[in-house]
């Protein structure tokens, strides 16, 4: 199990930008943004593996970007032309096994979340 730690949330109007960046406290296979807005399931946003492998979900295909450092152990999330639908608790979460970001149930290690708010 690693500990894990989120940065970089805040408050942006709507077509603006935030970077997420997060730290692990030891190595990982798959690591993986989370989000979670008010009365909603939580639900996979961006996964990346140690091979490269990168997964988005449909509605921020095109507006975030993923990347990492697996020597460091630190993943980041560019946010692009936000919109008030991105609102949410943005998690970070690690497994050991494949990058499925449908089912978060399967991500052993969670950081406690960063609040992401975007105004229209």
């Amino acid at each position: 199990r690693v500990q894990v730690m989120e940065s970089g949330g805040g408050s942006v109007q709507a077509g603006g930008s935030l970077t997420l960046s997060c730290a692990f406290s030891g190595p990982v296979y798959c690591m993986a943004w989370f989000r979670q807005a008010p009365a909603k399931e939580r639900e996979g946003v961006a996964a990346i593996t140690p091979a490269h492998h990168i997964y988005y979900a449909g509605p921020v295909k095109g507006r975030f970007t993923i990347s990492e450092d697996y020597d460091k152990h630190t993943m980041s999330l560019e946010m692009n032309s936000l919109q008030v639908e991105d609102s949410g608790v943005y998690y970070c979460a690690a497994r050991w096994r494949t990058c499925d970001i449908s089912a978060p149930d399967k991500f052993e290690d969670w950081g406690q979340g960063t609040q992401v708010t975007v105004s229209s």
